[in-house]
C-alpha cells in the first residue's frame, strides 16, 4: 500500500490538547499520549464487556480494543478513560461504578485500564469518528475478534480479574472510638465525619496489595456498619450502609460472612479481639484501625 492509497483520518476541528502526541520509547517504538493513555473496560453481566471497532486509519485500525486514548495534563487516569469513553461512545459517567485499574507502565509512557461495572445498562453510541462499530461482547467471544495488540496482550490478565470483587467492611464505632475527639457527644456526626472520609478513600483506589490482592489498584465495595445513635447519619454515595438493629459485632460479623459466601475477598477493619475472631474463621482478613488513617490513607499493616 502506498501512502496515497493509506487511509487518512478526517480534518481534525477544535483545539489540540497537549497530551495529544507521541512519545517514542529508546527502542524506537512509539506509544499515544505524552502524558500517558488511558481506556475504559465496561462489565456488563448480561452483556459481556464493551468494545470498540477502530476506525481503518486509526493506530491499528480495524481492530477491537477498548474506547480510550491520550491523558489531558493534570488529568487522572481515572478521569481520563471515563472521558475517553464518553467521547468516544457515549458511555455516560454516572451509569457506571469504577472497580479496579490496571496499569502498564514503561517508564516513558502507560496505560491504565479502567475496568469499572454497569450500574444502569446503556446503548453505546459511536460520537466521534474514532470508532466503526461498539458491541457489547461476551468474554468467551472476544478472543474470536481481531484485536488491537495492546489489548490483546494485557486481556488475559484483565479477564482473570473480572470475577474478583473485594469487600472492605468497617466497625464504625471501633474506628471512631478509637480517636477521642469527643464523638461521644455527637455520635451520629462523628459516624457521617468517617462515612465522608470513607468516600473519598474509595475513590482514591486502594493499592491491591494492602487488600492481599496481587496486582492494580482497587475501588472495593464499603460495607460500613453502624450502630446506637451513630445510625442516624445519613447514607453517603459510593457506600454501603447497615444499622444495626441491636449488636454491631453481630451485623458486621453477618455482612462479612455473607460477603465471603458471595465469593468476595473481606477485609474487616476492626480492633475488637472477639469480632477478629469471629471474621477470621469466616474466611476474611482482619486490619486494625490503624489501617484505616484519620487522613483517608491506607497502612501496611
Amino acid at each position: 500500500m502506498t501512502d496515497a492509497d493509506r487511509p487518512t483520518p478526517p480534518p481534525r476541528t477544535g483545539p489540540r490538547d497537549p497530551g495529544d502526541a507521541w512519545v517514542e520509547a529508546p527502542d524506537g517504538r512509539r506509544y499515544w499520549g505524552r502524558f500517558g493513555a488511558a481506556g475504559l473496560l465496561a462489565v456488563d453481566p448480561a452483556r459481556g464487556i464493551l468494545l470498540q471497532h477502530r476506525a481503518t486509519w486509526s493506530h491499528f485500525g480495524d481492530t477491537w480494543g477498548l474506547p480510550g486514548g491520550a491523558r489531558h495534563a493534570e488529568e487522572s487516569a481515572v478521569d481520563a478513560a471515563l472521558r475517553e469513553a464518553a467521547e468516544e461512545a457515549g458511555v455516560p459517567g454516572a451509569s457506571v461504578c469504577p472497580r479496579m485499574m490496571s496499569v502498564f507502565d514503561i517508564g516513558v509512557w502507560s496505560y491504565s485500564t479502567l475496568v469499572v461495572d454497569v450500574v444502569e445498562s446503556f446503548d453505546p453510541v459511536i460520537s466521534d469518528p474514532e470508532s466503526r462499530e461498539l458491541a457489547w461482547v461476551p468474554c468467551d467471544e472476544v478472543d474470536g475478534l481481531p484485536l488491537h495488540p495492546g489489548f490483546a496482550a494485557s486481556w488475559p490478565a484483565l479477564r482473570g480479574l473480572l470475577p474478583v470483587r473485594p469487600a472492605v467492611v468497617v466497625d464504625a464505632a471501633n474506628v471512631v472510638g478509637s480517636v477521642p475527639d469527643g464523638w461521644w457527644r455527637d455520635r451520629a456526626g462523628a459516624a457521617g465525619r468517617l462515612l465522608g472520609r470513607l468516600a473519598v478513600w474509595r475513590s482514591q483506589g486502594v493499592p491491591g496489595d494492602a487488600l492481599g490482592l496481587a496486582t492494580g489498584t482497587w475501588f472495593p465495595e464499603v460495607h460500613v456498619v453502624l450502630e446506637g445513635a451513630a445510625r442516624a447519619a445519613s447514607d453517603v454515595a459510593g457506600l454501603t450502609v447497615t444499622r444495626a438493629p441491636a449488636s454491631g459485632d453481630d451485623a458486621i460479623a453477618d455482612v462479612a460472612v455473607g460477603l465471603v459466601d458471595a465469593g468476595h475477598p473481606v477485609t474487616v477493619v476492626t480492633s475488637d479481639r472477639g469480632l477478629a475472631d469471629r471474621v477470621r474463621a469466616a474466611g476474611g482478613v482482619v486490619r486494625s484501625v490503624s489501617w484505616l488513617p484519620r487522613d483517608g490513607g491506607v497502612r501496611d499493616r
